[in-house]
């Protein structure tokens, strides 16, 4: 399964939090590879470190033109951290995760088969989905 990026946040003794599109959070320790490529060396001046971000299509992250890593390798390598918003994805990615249209879960949504404020919520104008939710009614995701 490829394991999207939705967000990377530079974090104390280089390591770095990641934030999947399946609504799991991992932290990523990159000083391992200061000793495998000398590239990464770079990373050792706290303004470049600080200066990630996730590349277009959240297949990776990005450093520059000569620095990034895969999200199959943050998601291979990261420890697992449990937050507060740990299994709740937003619709679209839920849409992008199981290949539906949108209006698939707004109709779930409106015939009760997805419960307002037990398995979805509505921020502002963004429906939050939880993972367990989209896995009864949709199966595993492939």
């Amino acid at each position: 399964m490829f394991h999207k990026i939705k967000n990377v946040f530079p974090i104390d003794d280089y390591k770095l939090s990641v934030q999947f599109s399946i609504g799991v959070t991992k932290i990523y320790d990159v000083k391992p590879l200061f000793e495998w490529k000398d590239v990464f060396n770079n990373l050792k001046n706290d303004d470049l470190f600080s200066q990630v971000f996730v590349d277009v299509g959240g297949c990776g992250i990005v450093w520059n033109d000569d620095l990034d890593l895969s999200c199959e390798e943050l998601w291979e390598n990261g420890i697992e951290v449990k937050t507060p918003f740990d299994g709740l994805i937003s619709m679209a990615d839920a849409t992008n995760i199981w290949g539906l249209n949108e209006s698939t879960l707004r109709k779930a949504i409106s015939y009760g088969k997805l419960v307002n404020g037990v398995d979805v919520c509505k921020y502002g104008k963004q429906w939050v989905i939880s993972m367990d939710a989209m896995k009864r009614e949709y199966g595993i995701p492939k």
